[in-house]
């Protein structure tokens, strides 16, 4: 079976070899067509020589033709079918990079107006209300609820300065300081670092670590991760109420040993299903005076290290973020 074995090593060629192998067969094309153009050459003129100008003329009309033909579909006919094909397929990549580039600038046309509609949502609202009781202040400046007006009033403006200091952080490219770390330290650091809000909370942190999470990765990224993710479920918890709340830390390696994982899981009242798919997007929150781009931000910082995050959850059983990373970096 020639036809299927030539099929399999063109699966396996690499483009150069490839390249190589067709270069090579056309040119034995046309070293066959000057050896045959040569022969019909010599006996034209043999017969011309030796029977006359008739014969010689009859055997290289009918003769030539085979020539002509032989030297069209072993010479002419693989370059014109190589143009023709280069030709066809750089019209339709050219066609298919087009239709895909309009798709993607649709994409995120329609992506960006929803970013400033809900930037725009976000600013102002807040910004409203504090415009309102500074009007207040001004129309009776020694009212009794003055000082309640400036206090409210100094909270909104706090919430679209943190609205604003988040939107720049999820919007900066920030660079990645990579260096070989071990995901258990960073979790040590990340709980060290939320050891005042767990005394003020009823929670309790649990931990399940392997011991071997050594990864190539920005610590203090994946710090900032954790703190977001940890902080959330306190959130969560604090203002759920549920009976012996709990928070549980894991992390391990994949089977193969080229991934590290890490899971951060609560026990609390859970996400709603048509509200879990929303929860990665900028400014959407379930909670009261959520920014809505800490996850935003999160996901950002796992992609950027070639990393995946998903969400598990369900009301009253809590909820599930399971992050993987590359041990070897993001260009592993």
């Amino acid at each position: 079976m020639p036809g299927r074995r030539d099929v399999v090593r063109a699966r396996r060629e690499s483009p150069e070899l490839a390249a190589e192998r067709a270069a090579r067969r056309l040119a034995n094309h046309r070293v066959a067509f000057v050896g045959h153009a040569l022969i019909w050459g010599s006996v034209c003129f043999f017969l011309l020589v030796v029977a006359g100008f008739l014969p010689a003329l009859i055997v290289a009309l009918a003769w030539g033709i085979g020539l002509v033909a032989h030297g069209f579909f072993g010479v002419a006919a693989p370059v014109l079918r190589g143009r023709w094909i280069r030709d066809e397929v750089g019209q339709r990549l050219h066609q298919s990079v087009t239709h895909e580039r309009r798709a993607l600038e649709g994409r995120h046309g329609r992506a960006l107006e929803q970013l400033s509609a809900s930037v725009a949502h976000e600013i102002r609202n807040p910004i409203t209300a504090a415009k309102s009781l500074v009007q207040q202040i001004a129309e009776a400046p020694n009212a009794a609820e003055n000082a309640e007006y400036a206090r409210v009033a100094a909270v909104e403006l706090d919430r679209v300065e943190r609205s604003v200091s988040h939107l720049l952080r999820y919007a900066r490219e920030e660079p990645l300081v990579l260096g070989e770390i071990q995901l258990e330290q960073v979790i040590d650091s990340a709980l060290e670092a939320l050891r005042e809000r767990f005394k003020k909370s009823a929670a309790r942190v649990e931990r399940d670590d392997s011991g071997n999470g050594f990864l190539y990765a920005d610590s203090d990224k994946l710090r900032r991760i954790l703190l977001n993710l940890v902080g959330n479920a306190l959130d969560a918890l604090d203002e759920s109420g549920f009976p012996e709340p709990r928070i549980r830390i894991s992390s391990g390696r994949s089977l193969s040993g080229d991934e590290v994982w890490i899971s951060v899981s609560d026990n609390g009242p859970g996400i709603e299903s048509e509200q879990l798919p929303k929860v990665f997007d900028p400014f959407f929150s379930s909670k009261q005076g959520g920014t809505g781009l800490g996850l935003a931000i999160t996901r950002k910082l796992v992609e950027a290290h070639a990393g995946s995050i998903e969400v598990k959850s369900s009301l009253g059983a809590g909820t599930e973020f399971l992050l993987t990373f590359p041990r070897h970096g993001p260009d592993a």
